[in-house]
Order: C-alpha cells, then structure tokens, then sequence
C-alpha cells in the first residue's frame, strides 16, 4: 500500500509539473515578487491579486525549475486563493515543516485539507537538496505579500 501511495504522489507532482496551474503572468495583480534557487537554477515570478477585504482572489506565476518547484507553485496557487495573508503564511509556515520532515504534526484541523492536498510533496523531506525546490514559490509568496520587490531565495 505504501508503494500505491508514493506512485500516487509522484504521479500528482509530475502532472503539476508538467502542466502547472495558474502558469501565466496576472495583469491586474496588486502584489508582486520574484524567486530564484541558485543551486538548481529555478526561477519563478508570482503574481497575486488582491481583493477589497484582503483575501488573494487569485495567484499565478511564471518561471522555469524542476517538476517539484513547478508542482509546488503550481499547488500553492490553487491553495492560497480566499486566505488572508495571515491564514497564507500559517499554511506556508506548516508546509515548510511537512517538507523538511514529512509530517506536519502541529497542523490542526483548520490546515488539515489544505495540507492534505499539498501531501504529495512530503516526500522531499528524504531528500534535503528538494527541500529548497519545494519551498521556493513559499518563500516567493511571503515576499510578494511583504510587497518585497527583491528575489526570494529559498533556504
């Protein structure tokens, strides 16, 4: 059954890979920042919208990098859409510590679905160098809504 998972999970980060969602530059957005891992040349531009009452009424972004950093921006944008910046960077905050583990065991019920559709990327916890690929477009997101024009680097 572990092995039905992992095939699972893989399959779910290859398809964001390859077609991830929310690839493509957002004209009306209100917040803006650039990402860049160095030691494995990702990059990524993210764009958001905001709505009157502060929620992201949409994100999108751009950029190259491996199916990972792809698949990671590609479901942080459909995840973070309605959350204040606040709810953003809890999510972000609990999906850096199920990337670096691979459990999130401080996650209450108020991130259990967000976390469980961010699951398959668990997995990169096994391999330390993944980590930052996966946490790039977080770390893109905290600056975008810091409006810190300056390249996030993951960490």
């Amino acid at each position: 059954m572990f092995d039905d998972l992992r095939d699972l999970y893989q399959e779910v980060i290859l398809d964001h890979g390859r077609k991830p969602r929310n690839f493509r530059r957002l004209e009306n957005a209100t917040h803006h920042a650039r990402g860049d891992n160095p030691l494995c040349g990702d990059r990524m531009e993210l764009f958001l919208a905001m709505e009157e009452d502060g929620k992201i009424a949409d994100a999108a972004f751009q950029g190259r990098g491996c199916a990972i950093s792809m698949a990671s921006a590609s479901l942080m944008t459909e995840t973070v859409r309605g959350k204040t910046p606040a709810q953003a960077r809890a999510l972000g905050n609990a999906f850096r510590g199920l990337a670096m583990t691979g459990t999130c065991p401080d996650c209450g019920a108020e991130l259990a679905d967000d976390m469980e559709r961010l699951s398959p990327l668990s997995g990169v916890h096994e391999f330390p160098s993944r980590v930052k690929c996966a946490t790039l477009a977080w770390h893109t997101l905290n600056n975008a809504l810091d409006d810190n024009q300056e390249d996030a680097r993951s960490e």
